[in-house]
C-alpha cells in the first residue's frame, strides 16, 4: 500500500463529466482513469490531488455503489493544500461557489470551503489529519 492512500472519497453526480472538469479545471486535481459506459455516462473515475485519490461516477448507472447512494445527501471532503489563498484564487478564477473565505483557524490551519456544482462542500486546507493515535 505504500505511496497509495488507504481512504478515498466516493462520490455519484448528476453530471460526472462537469464535476471532473470543475475538479481538474477549478480545483488542481489531476485526471488519473475515466470508464465510461456505452450511454456515455462516467461508470467510474479516479482524480488525484497530492498522495489523494478521489473516485466518482454517474447516478443513474444502475450499479451496486448508485443504488446504495440513492437518495443520499451531499458529501464533504477535505484536502489538504500547500497555498490556501493560490488554491482559492483559482477556484473563483472559475466560477466555484465559495461558502467560506480562506481563514485563519484558531488550531492553526488556514482553510476556505467551496461548494461543488452539485452541492458537495470541498474544504481545502493546510491542516493534515494525523493517520495514527497521539
Amino acid at each position: 500500500m505504500a505511496g497509495h492512500p488507504s481512504i478515498s472519497p466516493t462520490l455519484l453526480y448528476r453530471d460526472a463529466k462537469t464535476a471532473i472538469k470543475v475538479l481538474t479545471e477549478a480545483f488542481g486535481f489531476t485526471q488519473v482513469a475515466v470508464y465510461e459506459a456505452e450511454s456515455g455516462a462516467v461508470v467510474h473515475a479516479e482524480l488525484a490531488y497530492g498522495n489523494g485519490v478521489v473516485m466518482l461516477g454517474s447516478k443513474g448507472t444502475g450499479g451496486a455503489f448508485d443504488t446504495a447512494m440513492s437518495g443520499a445527501g451531499p458529501a464533504g471532503v477535505y484536502v489538504v493544500v500547500e497555498d490556501v489563498d493560490a488554491h482559492h484564487r483559482r477556484a473563483v478564477q472559475h466560477g466555484v461557489q465559495i461558502v467560506t473565505e480562506p481563514t485563519d483557524q484558531d488550531y492553526g490551519s488556514r482553510d476556505y470551503m467551496a461548494r461543488d456544482q452539485e452541492g458537495n462542500i470541498w474544504t481545502f486546507g493546510t491542516y493534515t489529519p494525523a493517520t495514527t493515535a497521539a
